[in-house]
């Protein structure tokens, strides 16, 4: 037997090797963590930036606010005017419950900046009712049940409005079958394309084709 060969570590004195690099290692993560969190940006914030004051006009009154630049339209109504009747769905512009009224057209309040509107007369669902009468799609809407939830029923009825005009200004829809000839009948069809960017989900479209023609013929 070679009395110079290297001595093996016993099986004992490996486990107790290992057990002190584990602890060492665990103590020293936290700390880790910690700074590289530290170093990083929280995914979902956003640096703020200076406020500008922006003047906006929603229904026939004019409010004077401090905002972020990049407040869109929808959260300026929300958050710092306080009318809650515009909704956030999605916030891609997909769903249609943002939908406002800006100088008569329909307009996503989501993708729109606030800024962008400061000499603009900005209607939403709360400004479409003249006092205590009714405008006659809101009205229509509750004759025909044209919601369930609710939701989206204040983006559908803006929507619907803003359609409305431009029908009467004599827009064609990717439904209409001749484009150069002005539209002489509403059809379904026809309300469904221009509807198509509202969507309800609980599925209450064939009473809300139904209030649109109720409206329009009051119109």
């Amino acid at each position: 037997m070679d009395n110079n060969a290297p001595t093996r570590p016993s099986r004992r004195a490996l486990l107790q090797a290992g057990a002190a690099t584990g602890l060492l290692f665990a103590s020293a993560a936290p700390t880790a963590v910690r700074e590289a969190r530290a170093a990083q940006t929280v995914p979902g914030t956003a640096t703020p930036l200076p406020t500008r004051p922006v003047s906006l006009r929603v229904n026939a009154e004019v409010y004077a606010l401090s905002l972020d630049p990049r407040t869109t339209v929808l959260d300026a109504l929300r958050h710092e005017i306080g009318l809650t009747g515009s909704k956030k769905g999605c916030d891609h512009g997909q769903c249609g419950a943002c939908t406002v009224l800006i100088n008569g057209r329909r307009i996503n309040s989501c993708l729109t900046l606030a800024v962008m509107h400061e000499d603009d007369d900005i209607t939403t669902i709360e400004g479409l009712a003249n006092d205590e009468k009714l405008h006659p799609m809101q009205a229509a809407f509750i004759a025909r049940d044209g919601f369930q939830c609710g939701y989206c029923t204040p983006g559908q009825i803006c929507s619907a409005v803003g359609m409305l005009q431009e029908v009467r200004a004599g827009w064609p829809s990717h439904a209409s079958q001749d484009v150069a000839t002005p539209m002489t009948a509403l059809t379904d069809a026809e309300i469904r394309e221009r509807m198509s960017g509202n969507i309800c989900r609980c599925a209450a479209y064939p009473n809300i084709v139904a209030a649109i023609h109720d409206a329009a013929k009051e119109a």
